[in-house]
C-alpha cells in the first residue's frame, strides 16, 4: 500500500506546500494572466500534476493514471450527464419559442431597467436552477437570458458567476451537506442550520455587491429597494427552510419564494426611469403572436417538479452499482487520518439526477410539441454546445482527483491547518481550493471536509462551524472554476474566451472570501451562541 507524504520536499511542510501549489498556478497563470482557453490551461495543470505527483511525492505512475482516470469517468457520469440533460433542456425550451417565451414573461413583469433584470433573473431565477441541476447549467442558461434582453455576453456571464454563489452549498437539494455530514460524521441537518447561518449574510449583501460592480454608487443608490428585498428575502427564506424545514429543499424554496416576493414587490415600486439602462423591446408581427409569455415556464416547472421528486422518493439509487476502482481502491493511505486507507469506488447510478432531467426533457419535448426529429435535432445541438466543455471537466476533476490520491491536496490542508489562530479566515480557502478545482462543493466537502474537523479541535476552535465554512467558503470558487465557465460560455460567443471570464471573476472571488472569512471569525469569537448544537446520544 503506497503512504502519502506530507512534506516530500526536504522534509519541509513549507516547501512542500509550494510544490504543491504548483499545478493550481499553472491553471492560474493560464486562465489569468495568458487568457488561454480552459482546456488548455486544464490540460496544463493536470500535466504538472503528474509530474509533482510521481516526481516529488512518488506516487507510482499506475497509481497516478489510475487516480486522474477515475476523475475522468466521475466528470462524465454523474457531472457532465447532468450538464448534457439541463442544457438539451434549455435547447427543448429554445427550440419551442419557450424561452423567448420566458424572456417575454420577464419584460412583461419586470421594470424596463437591465439592472433589475439581472437581480431577477440572475440572482433569484439562477439559485433554483442551481437547485435543481448545477454543474455551471444555472450559468449558462440565465446568461443567455440576460444577453436576450441587451446585456453584453462578458458583463452577463461574470455577474451571473458572481451571483452563482449564494446557493451553491445547498444546490444539487442538499448533496453538498450530506456529504458534508458523511465525511466529517457530524449530523447533516446541523451542518445544513450552519450553513444556513452563514450564507444568508452573504446572500443579503451579493445585489449590493453585484449592483456596485455593474452600475456603480449611483446604480445602488437607484435601486436599493429592489436589492434589499432580493436579498433579504432569499437570506431568510434560506435561514428558515435550512434551520426549521428540510437543508435538501433549501436551494429551491428560496429561490422561488424570493422570486415572488421580488416580483410582488416590483408591482408596488419601481426605480426612476435611466436611459442607459433601459431595454430595447422588439414588437414585430412574430411577437405579437408567438407563444404566450407565461408557458416560458413550463419547462422549468416540470423540471423543478421532476427533480424534487427524483431526490425525494430516491430514485436516483434504483440499481446504483459500487464499483471499486481495479488497482486503486485501498491501494494507498491517507497519512494525515492515521494511515486510512482511501477508497477509490465509483457509485454508478443509471437513474441518477442526470436522468431524471432527460426524463423532465422528454416530458417538456411531449408537452410542447416538439416530435422526435426536433428532439433528435436539440440533442445534437446540445453536444456540439458542450463537448468542448465536457473536455475541459475531465481533464480539471481529473487533476482535482490526482492532487487528492497523491498526497498533495492533504499537503495544502495541512500547511493552511498548521498556521494557528489565523486559520480562522484562511479556513473557507480550503473550500474555495477545493472548488475551483472540482467545480463541485460537493467534491469539496468530500475532499477538506474532516481536515477542517480535525484542524478546529485541534486549535480548540468548534468544529461545526469550521466544517460548514469549508461549505460556505467552497461557494466562492465555484465562480472561477474552469468547470464551471466552460459550461457557462458554452452557449454564447465566448468559447475560447474563458480567460478573460476568469480575470474579471477573480478578484471578486477573492474579496467575497474574505469578507466570509471576517463572518467566520465573528462567529467563533463575537456570536459563538449562532452556532448550533450537535445533539447528544
Amino acid at each position: 500500500m503506497f503512504q502519502q507524504l506530507l512534506t516530500p520536499v526536504a522534509d519541509s511542510l513549507g516547501l512542500s506546500f509550494i510544490a504543491a501549489t504548483l499545478p493550481i498556478l499553472a491553471v492560474l497563470i493560464l486562465l489569468g494572466l495568458l487568457r488561454r482557453p480552459a482546456w488548455q490551461a486544464s490540460l496544463a495543470g493536470l500535466m504538472v500534476g503528474l509530474v509533482v505527483a510521481i516526481a516529488l511525492w512518488r506516487l507510482p505512475i499506475g497509481l497516478a493514471l489510475d487516480a486522474t482516470f477515475n476523475g475522468v469517468v466521475f466528470a462524465l457520469w454523474p457531472v457532465m450527464w447532468i450538464v448534457f440533460n439541463a442544457m438539451l433542456l434549455y435547447n427543448i425550451a429554445v427550440a419551442s419559442g419557450r424561452f423567448d417565451a420566458f424572456r417575454r414573461w420577464a419584460l412583461d413583469h419586470l421594470p424596463n431597467d437591465r439592472r433589475i433584470v439581472l437581480v431577477a433573473i440572475g440572482f433569484c431565477f439562477g439559485a433554483l436552477l442551481e437547485g435543481i441541476a448545477g454543474f455551471g447549467t444555472p450559468v449558462a442558461i440565465t446568461s443567455s437570458l440576460l444577453i436576450m434582453v441587451g446585456f453584453a455576453p462578458l458583463e452577463a456571464l461574470v455577474y451571473v458567476l458572481i451571483f452563482n454563489t449564494a446557493p451553491v452549498a445547498f444546490g444539487a437539494l442538499g448533496a453538498p451537506v450530506a456529504t458534508l455530514g458523511g465525511v466529517t460524521g457530524l449530523p447533516a441537518p446541523v451542518l445544513g442550520a450552519m450553513i444556513g447561518r452563514q450564507l444568508p449574510f452573504m446572500a443579503a449583501i451579493l445585489p449590493f455587491y453585484v449592483m456596485f460592480a455593474y452600475g456603480g454608487a449611483r446604480s445602488v443608490k437607484a435601486t436599493w429597494p429592489a436589492l434589499l428585498v432580493a436579498g433579504l428575502s432569499f437570506a431568510i427564506f434560506q435561514f428558515v427552510t435550512a434551520n426549521f424545514i428540510d437543508y435538501s429543499l433549501t436551494d429551491v424554496l428560496a429561490s422561488l419564494g424570493s422570486l415572488v416576493v421580488t416580483v410582488g414587490f416590483l408591482k408596488l415600486w419601481r426605480p426612476a426611469p435611466d436611459p442607459e439602462f433601459a431595454i430595447v423591446r422588439r414588437t414585430d408581427a412574430a411577437e405579437a403572436s408567438a407563444t404566450s409569455p407565461w408557458q416560458g415556464w413550463i419547462p422549468w416547472l416540470i423540471v423543478a417538479a421532476v427533480v424534487i421528486v427524483w431526490t425525494w422518493f430516491k430514485i436516483f439509487a434504483v440499481g446504483q452499482l459500487a464499483i471499486p476502482w481495479p488497482g486503486l481502491d485501498k491501494a494507498i493511505s491517507i497519512t494525515l487520518y492515521d494511515n486510512k486507507p482511501y477508497a477509490a469506488v465509483w457509485v454508478f447510478q443509471p437513474l441518477a439526477s442526470g436522468t431524471g432531467i432527460l426524463v423532465a426533457a422528454v416530458i417538456t419535448a411531449l408537452a410542447l410539441g416538439v416530435g422526435p426529429a426536433g428532439f433528435l435535432s436539440c440533442m445534437a445541438r446540445t453536444a456540439r454546445q458542450i463537448w468542448l466543455a465536457v473536455v475541459t471537466v475531465c481533464l480539471i476533476v481529473g487533476l482535482a482527483f490526482l492532487m487528492n490520491y497523491s498526497g498533495l491536496a492533504y499537503t495544502l490542508g495541512k500547511g493552511v491547518a498548521s498556521v494557528g489562530a489565523i486559520f480562522v479566515i484562511l479556513s473557507p480557502f480550503l473550500g474555495w481550493v477545493a472548488v475551483f478545482l472540482s467545480g463541485s462543493d460537493t467534491s469539496g466537502n468530500a475532499l477538506f471536509g474532516n481536515l477542517q474537523v480535525v484542524a478546529s479541535k485541534q486549535l480548540g476552535f468548534n468544529p461545526v462551524l469550521f466544517a460548514a465554512a469549508n461549505s460556505s467558503g467552497g461557494v466562492m470558487g465555484k465562480m472561477i472554476s474552469p468547470q464551471n465557465i466552460a459550461t457557462g460560455v458554452s452557449v454564447t460567443e465566448l468559447k475560447g474566451r474563458e480567460g478573460e471570464v476568469f480575470a474579471r471573476t477573480f478578484p471578486h472571488s477573492v474579496i467575497l472570501t474574505l469578507i466570509f472569512g471576517l463572518l467566520v471569525a465573528l462567529q467563533q469569537y463575537v456570536i459563538p451562541w449562532i452556532i448550533p448544537a450537535v445533539p447528544g446520544p
